[in-house]
Formats: C-alpha cells, sequence, structure tokens
C-alpha cells in the first residue's frame, strides 16, 4: 500500500470520474469528525491533527460545538488523494439536527457510515441509515475505536446486519485488541498493516503468523459472499474455487454501488491507525458524479435529465445557506454544466436571477476562491441574495427545477421574546435569518397571545438556536417553556353528512352541495410502536357528473383548508380519510371558490360531529445505564408514561429501549444522571405520534 498519496498533487481541474463527493454519517461520540479530522491531515489539507477535546477541529468551527463537543451544523471540507478530489461534508450525529443531514444526503453520491466498536449500531447511527437508504446513497461502514476495552468487530458486524439488515463484508481482520490493536491484515491482499506506536505511515508487512489461519479462514468466507452476489465472481469461484484481489475489489465495487452490499473496514481514528485504507476504499468503492444516474428535473409539469457534463446546461442545487460576518455564503451542488464567476443564473423556483461574484473551494470556515465549479463539485458561493436551502440556479435560458430536500416538521416549541422593547425589530431580523439557515426551524406569531413562536426539532435545537442569536446579534433573549406540536385525529367518523353552502348578496351569487364521509385512516396507515397513522387522504366517488371534476378539486382543497385548526384544542389535525359521495351545483352560482367554501365548512362540521382524540409526539428512548440503577431508571420511565420495549445487558451496563411522550423527556437527562450518579446517558429518536391521555391546551 502507498503512503505517500497525499503529496500528490491534483490538478486544478480534475476531471469528474475522479471526484468523490460523500458524508460521514454517524451516531453522537462514535467518531465522525475525528474520522475527519484525521483524513484532512493525512491528505495535508491540514497540517496539525485537532481534537474534539481541545476544540481545534477544523469542521467543528462553530464556537456553540466545541462548547459542547458536538457536530451542530454540517461542515463541508475539500481535500484530494490519490489524484482525487474528494469533497466531504461531516454530518452531525444528535437526532435534533437530523435535517442537516437529510439536506447533506441530498447532495452526496456517498457515505461513510462510522460505528463505535464497543456500542455497534446506535439509534441515531440507525436513523441517518434509513435517512441514506431514503436517498440511495451507496455507503461503506468503518467500525472505529478498536483501541476501547470492550471493542469488538465481529459484535459491531454482527449488528450492523441485524438492526441494519444490508450484507456487510468485513475486508479487514485486526491485529492485538483492545490496548494492543496495532493494525489491520487486508484480507483482499493478504497482508498486514501496522502502524508504529509513535504514530507515521502504516508498515506493510506479512500477515503475523498466529492470524494466517484466522486470515485465510475469513478471506474464503468474503470470497463465498461475494461470489453469492455477483454473477461475475460466481464464474471465476466455480472456474478456481477462489477469487483474484482484482475480481474481489471490482465486486465489491459493484456491490456497494448497488447497495447490495456494505464494504466493512476497522480501525482507531484518535490514535490515526486505519484512515489510509479508509481512503482507499472511499476512491475505489464509493461512486462517482458519473457513475451515479442522472438528476432529474422538472419543467412546466415535464420531467427532464441532466448528466454529470461539464459542458451540458447548468444545474445546481442550494443545499445550505449560512450569514457570516463578511455575508451571505450559499452552498451548492454542481450536478451538471460549468459555473463561472459573474455568471447571471435563474433560481427557477422563486423566477429571480441572481449574479454569481465569488465561487469559494469550502474548507469548513475558510474559502479558497476559484474561477470556476464543473460538474460533480460541492462548492460555496458569493452573490445570490435570496436563494433559500433547495433552490435550483440554471441559466435563465435553459430553466430546470431540482428536487429540493424534504424538511421535517417541527415538533418542540419555545415562546421568544426580546428583554429590552427597543431590541424587538432585531429580534425578529435575526429570527428570519436563523430560519433562512434552518428550514426546519419555524417562527409564527401566536394568534391568541401575540408572542413569538419559535418550533424546532428538540430542546438542544432551539437552545442552539436562541444562543446563535445571542452571540451572533448580542440580544438579550427570554425563552417560555418548551412545547410539543401536538395534532388532533379522528377515532369514530361520521358517514352522509350534507352541507349546502349558500350565499347572495347581489349579483352572482355562491351555490355548492357536498356529502361526505368521514373515517380514520386504517391500520395499515399506523405506525410502528403503537403510534398513531399520520396523513390526509381524500377520494371522491361521485357519479353521473354530480361534481363536475374541477369542483371535486376545489373540494379539496377546502378539506385541506380546514385541517389547520381541530375542534378539540386548535391543533392541525391528521390521520383521516374524507371521500365525496355527492353534490349538486347551481348552473348560474357554483364555482370553484363556493365548492371550496363548502368543503372546508362541511369538514369543519364533520369534525365537531366526530370522536375525535389529541396526538402527542412520542420519541423511542435508549438509556444505557448502571445495572444497579435500571429499576429506578424504569421506574422513572413508567411514571413518564414510558412503554419499555427491550432491554439487553452488556458489560455491566444495561440498555433500556422505550417509548416516551416527547412533552415528557424535557429535563430527562438531569433526571437521568440523578438515579445513576451522572454514570447513565440516553438518545432518542422520533416516533410519529401516539393518543394523548388528556387534552391539552394550545399556547
Amino acid at each position: 500500500m502507498r503512503t505517500d498519496l497525499n503529496r500528490l498533487p491534483v490538478p486544478a481541474t480534475t476531471a469528474v470520474s475522479e471526484v468523490r463527493n460523500l458524508g460521514i454519517l454517524a451516531h453522537v461520540d462514535a467518531g465522525k469528525t475525528t474520522v475527519t479530522e484525521r483524513i484532512l491531515f493525512l491528505t495535508g489539507a491540514t497540517h496539525k491533527r485537532g481534537e474534539v477535546h481541545e476544540g481545534t477541529t477544523v469542521t467543528d468551527f462553530d464556537p456553540q460545538e466545541r462548547d459542547r463537543g458536538i457536530t451542530i451544523f454540517a461542515a463541508a471540507v475539500s481535500c484530494a488523494w490519490d489524484g482525487h478530489r474528494i469533497n466531504l461534508i461531516d454530518t452531525p450525529g444528535h437526532v435534533d439536527f437530523a435535517d442537516e443531514v437529510e439536506r447533506s444526503l441530498r447532495v452526496l453520491d456517498g457515505a461513510v457510515a462510522v460505528f463505535d466498536a464497543v456500542a455497534g449500531v446506535e439509534p441515531q447511527s440507525e436513523s441517518v441509515w434509513r435517512q441514506a437508504d431514503r436517498h440511495g446513497v451507496p455507503r461503506i461502514a468503518f467500525v472505529n475505536k478498536l483501541d476501547r476495552a470492550g471493542a469488538d468487530l465481529d459484535a459491531a458486524v454482527a449488528s450492523i446486519r441485524e438492526r441494519l439488515h444490508p450484507v456487510p463484508l468485513a475486508v479487514q481482520l485486526p491485529i492485538g485488541r483492545e490496548e494492543g490493536f496495532t493494525g489491520v491484515v487486508d484480507l483482499l491482499r493478504m497482508r498486514a498493516l501496522v502502524w508504529p506506536a509513535g504514530g507515521g505511515a502504516a508498515e506493510d508487512l506479512p500477515v503475523p503468523e498466529d492470524l494466517v489461519a484466522e486470515a485465510g479462514l475469513r478471506r474464503r468466507r468474503l470470497e463465498e459472499a461475494v461470489a453469492e452476489r455477483h454473477p461475475g465472481a460466481l464464474e471465476e469461484f466455480c472456474e478456481r474455487s477462489t477469487l483474484s484481489a482484482d475480481t474481489l475489489r471490482a465486486a465489491l465495487r459493484e456491490l456497494t454501488r448497488t447497495g447490495e452490499a456494505v464494504v466493512v473496514l476497522c480501525g482507531s481514528a484518535y490514535r490515526n491507525r486505519g484512515i489510509e485504507p479508509l481512503l482507499e476504499a472511499v476512491v475505489a468503492y464509493l461512486p462517482s458524479p458519473l457513475d451515479v444516474p442522472p438528476v432529474r428535473g422538472t419543467l412546466d409539469g415535464e420531467e427532464r435529465e441532466r448528466a454529470a457534463d461539464p459542458a451540458g446546461p447548468l444545474a445546481a442545487l442550494v443545499f445550505k445557506v449560512n450569514s457570516t460576518g463578511t455575508g451571505r455564503l450559499t452552498y451548492l451542488r454542481v450536478y451538471s454544466g460549468t459555473l463561472r464567476k459573474g455568471d447571471a443564473v435563474l433560481d427557477a423556483g422563486a423566477r429571480r436571477t441572481e449574479r454569481i461574484a465569488r465561487i469559494l473551494r469550502v474548507q469548513a470556515d475558510r474559502h479558497e476562491e476559484v474561477a470556476s465549479a464543473r460538474a460533480g463539485d460541492i462548492v460555496a458561493v458569493v452573490g445570490p441574495k435570496a436563494a433559500r436551502a433547495g433552490a435550483t440556479l440554471c441559466p435563465p435560458s435553459d430553466p430546470l427545477v431540482l428536487e429540493p430536500p424534504t424538511v421535517a416538521e417541527p415538533v418542540v416549541t419555545v415562546a421568544v421574546e426580546a428583554r429590552r422593547a427597543t431590541d424587538t425589530d432585531r429580534l425578529a431580523a435575526a429570527l428570519a435569518r436563523l430560519v433562512e439557515e434552518d428550514p426546519s426551524l419555524v417562527v409564527r406569531t401566536d394568534p391568541e397571545t401575540g408572542q413569538t413562536v419559535l418550533s424546532g426539532m428538540g430542546e438542544l435545537h432551539l437552545e442552539v438556536a436562541v444562543e446563535k442569536i445571542r452571540r451572533a446579534q448580542g440580544l438579550e433573549v427570554a425563552v417560555g417553556r418548551p412545547q410539543v406540536a401536538y395534532r388532533e385525529t379522528v377515532l369514530r367518523g361520521v358517514s352522509g353528512l350534507v352541507y349546502r353552502h349558500v350565499k347572495q348578496d347581489g349579483g352572482a351569487g355562491q351555490f355548492a352541495q357536498v356529502v361526505l364521509d368521514v373515517a380514520p385512516l386504517g391500520t395499515a396507515d399506523a405506525g410502528e410502536g403503537g403510534a398513531a397513522a399520520e396523513g390526509f387522504v381524500f377520494a371522491s366517488t361521485v357519479v353521473g357528473g354530480r361534481v363536475p371534476k374541477e369542483y371535486v378539486q376545489a373540494v379539496e382543497a377546502g378539506c385541506r383548508d380546514a385541517l389547520a385548526e381541530g375542534p378539540l384544542g386548535g391543533h392541525p389535525v391528521t390521520g383521516l380519510r374524507v371521500t365525496l359521495t355527492d353534490g349538486a351545483t347551481h348552473a348560474k352560482d357554483s364555482s370553484d371558490l363556493a365548492f371550496r367554501t363548502a368543503g372546508r365548512l362541511a369538514l369543519r362540521e364533520a369534525l365537531r360531529a366526530a370522536s375525535m382524540a389529541v396526538l402527542e409526539p412520542v420519541v423511542e428512548v435508549t438509556a444505557t445505564v448502571p445495572e444497579e440503577a435500571v429499576g429506578g431508571v424504569l421506574g422513572d420511565l413508567a411514571a413518564g408514561r414510558g412503554r419499555v420495549s427491550g432491554q439487553t445487558s452488556r458489560g455491566g451496563t444495561a440498555v433500556v429501549t422505550a417509548t416516551v411522550p416527547l412533552a415528557e423527556l424535557f429535563g430527562y437527562a438531569t433526571r437521568l444522571r440523578s438515579r445513576t450518579q451522572g454514570r447513565g446517558t440516553f438518545a432518542s429518536r422520533p416516533a410519529g405520534y401516539a393518543q394523548a391521555p388528556a387534552v391539552p391546551q394550545q399556547r
């Protein structure tokens, strides 16, 4: 294995086939940021290894990230390895910042999933893995922290197989255990890579004698597993009863890119062991922009494709906006064409023309100006004044709208206000800028109280947002008690509700008659773990033209209007099916407006007549606690209306899994620490909605 690849120069303009756009995904504290730091150091992008505990990392550059010791904001960096340009995004591992991961995955071609060798697959590891599944992002796995007490590669691989359900293919065998971990056996080349204790490049050595038999057995298992899933490898395996390293490598590349298998590597990022093979695997197995399907967009309802061709028409997607002290940075992925300094581009969704003043290759909070960005590049630009995350930039002469990243609905709300009345306008401007940067935050004014309400994905999410305003703007902000986003749903519906809308006040009148059936969504639509079904389904069974098709669409629009406020507490309504069964029209007075109004008022009346219930958001909590504290923790979860779904023991600690209402989770970290003498930790992830025992008041 070459160890001087980081010193090979990269041309100023890298071929599209030699670009790798990847993200680092993992649970909190699995070592994502440390892996990123070691990659930057080995590739020569930095000259000193940054440490999370010292607050000296490149990607965790925000003061809050360094204070808290976690990644909060997705940070993009760029480096070079073996003649390839690697654009890398270090993503957050906390569930409250899952929307940052979602926006990053939308523009990535591949990912490295980092797992703790002791804990294996953790809750947020599973969540980000499912997010990557939805985007079809190929992944390789890196089992980190093999130098820790209790580290076990086989157990980690087993947890990947059992909890994530891919086919994990380990291509390395650790040399030494825990503190004695010194290197790995490369099962493709059947050579050992050993890192010296004082640091430095790996030594390429023969496989240690005591591991020859084990390495041979694992190589045989790897060949059999690959041959089972790859026709070309199967043909060679049948002919020769073995597979060459080249055949294995080619087959692993195809299996990774199709998602049929996941290559698993291992190491210790903190001790700088295993990073060179990881970089080689990134180049060998993860796709270039040319290896993924052309990006698809729409124009006037017609679907179009844009290949990753620098000579083609421009298509770029904005995935992040950041306001800095020197101006507004717009981060984007160029899918097709070439973007040049000074270009005038069209924000296709907003139909607004923007000018590109500067193009920057990003190194977290540092930037290098470049003259152009080509298909496959991830860069930041200065110039666009109003482009938001999800906007498509394209030539004014050849417009196209790319599908934007999805934005999760916020579940936690707090009231915010400036402590000084003179700062009210400054706070409003700061909140507007905050929402522009983070689309998962929502700001609105409560119509009952007149308070400004900030909604987000969790307590920490809102705490970070408010602290950002305090630090960046120097504002003193008062924050109200967190509240959750309740919903209302139908338990028992109504049938045949007739509503007639008639309005006559001179001139053309309004007439519409509708007959609605309202029912809860079926059990097939329900979520896991007792979570209630969510969503809204509208259907029409009208026959004989009793209600024309265009008026049916107006009725659906009116019903959707009525979902904004339910009859119990003014919460949004979800989990129902509405069927338009009959209706009547007037030759002169019927219109879209009349039927939309009829649909809205009819559904409101139907909801008042139906049996309704309030839903509350629930989360799956995984608490890791000392075995002697399990009783107290279970009692505390039960007191908070939690339903325990699992409990396992591991090395003197117990892992308890439970579904808990989000409202009961506020302050849980403090309660858990007090019951476990500070030794307990927990993680959570959204698990949908469940019926609340009482009707909460909306404030």
